[in-house]
């Protein structure tokens, strides 16, 4: 990833509508400075003056406690620990709760050109928050060639060679009620190892559409705000590809997967000719894929209604041929 630096960090805060509520209150010549990891520490035992463990490259986070035993420092004049804290080539310091520095300790950013930040929230939320968003930030990241859309709340990747119809698909899946991400380039970002979330290449053009015969075309100012999203968790990859007669195709479904950054996510092969309806099966596929979230699997009801109809037909069997064994009547022809 590109390098990402304290004002980076307040940058995609504003545009996150404020998520962690920072502000800069000193040590503004640091906001350059580069974070280089999605670790977070708490210095307390570091003010006490243990360091052999101290993550000197991390944000640092200063709460209730690591400012009630820095006041009991300054009020004793033992500037030590707080002098050898700042000698580490840490990116910010963030005060949680409100609480503010001492002058003291705002003239030591300054001096050692470390941003000073503050938030309202508490320990605990603004770790979370905090966590998450360096979690997106450092996730490792791939780009495809590919449409993503949201469709019925499920984020549905359509790849497939150039030319087999994604656009326009995504274009009547538009048209339909459903919700562009990004359109021809899509980033997928693997978030702690547990989902994939996608999103457009380039922000300023995740949103734009080529047609072949039409040009580009603004999915936004077509079909309004509404048909369009920044980010969607990848559920479902779709590949369309040109119908081939003699390839056999799934007709049964919880079989094919795809793997990107390491996650695993459902795949279905859709083949393309004329007069297959392809938007619509991807609604249906994007509908069948939202049953499964909520425990309901199609592929077995059916395999288990088909074993409980063999089952019976096999009792039927059994009690004819007693039956007849028996003689009409149930009981022996002897």
């Amino acid at each position: 990833m590109n390098e990402f630096t304290v004002l980076d960090l307040l940058d995609l805060d504003l545009r996150e509508h404020n998520n962690l509520q920072l502000k800069c209150i000193a040590g503004r010549s640091g906001l350059s400075r580069t974070i280089r990891n999605s670790k977070i520490s708490r210095p307390g035992l570091a003010f006490t003056g243990f360091f052999e463990a101290f993550s000197g490259q991390s944000i640092q986070l200063i709460g209730r406690a690591e400012q009630s035993y820095i006041d009991m420092l300054e009020k004793r004049n033992e500037y030590g620990n707080i002098e050898k804290f700042f000698s580490y080539d840490m990116p910010c310091i963030v005060f949680i709760g409100g609480y503010k520095p001492s002058e003291h300790f705002i003239e030591l950013a300054e001096k050692n050109a470390v941003a000073i930040l503050s938030t309202p929230l508490e320990s605990s939320d603004f770790s979370r928050r905090l966590y998450s968003l360096l979690d997106e930030v450092f996730a490792a990241t791939m780009t495809i060639h590919g449409v993503l859309v949201d469709v019925y709340g499920i984020g549905v990747l359509i790849t497939g060679d150039s030319g087999v119809g994604k656009s326009e698909t995504a274009l009547e899946l538009i048209e339909r009620g459903h919700r562009l991400i990004s359109d021809d380039t899509v980033k997928l970002k693997n978030i702690s190892g547990t989902f994939l979330m996608g999103m457009g290449e380039n922000p300023y053009l995740a949103h734009h559409m080529e047609i072949r015969g039409l040009g580009i075309i603004n999915i936004a100012n077509l079909f309004g705000v509404g048909t369009i999203r920044e980010k969607k968790h990848v559920q479902l990859s779709v590949v369309l590809e040109n119908w081939e007669s003699n390839k056999v195709y799934d007709r049964i479904g919880d079989s094919l997967t795809d793997t990107y950054l390491g996650i695993t996510i459902p795949k279905i092969v859709i083949p393309v000719r004329p007069g297959r309806n392809v938007p619509i099966l991807i609604e249906t596929a994007a509908g069948n894929e939202r049953m499964k979230k909520l425990g309901y699997y199609s592929s077995k009801e059916f395999d288990q209604n088909v074993l409980k109809w063999l089952e019976s037909e096999a009792a039927r069997k059994m009690y004819f041929n007693s039956d007849e064994i028996l003689g009409g009547d149930g009981e022996s022809d002897q």
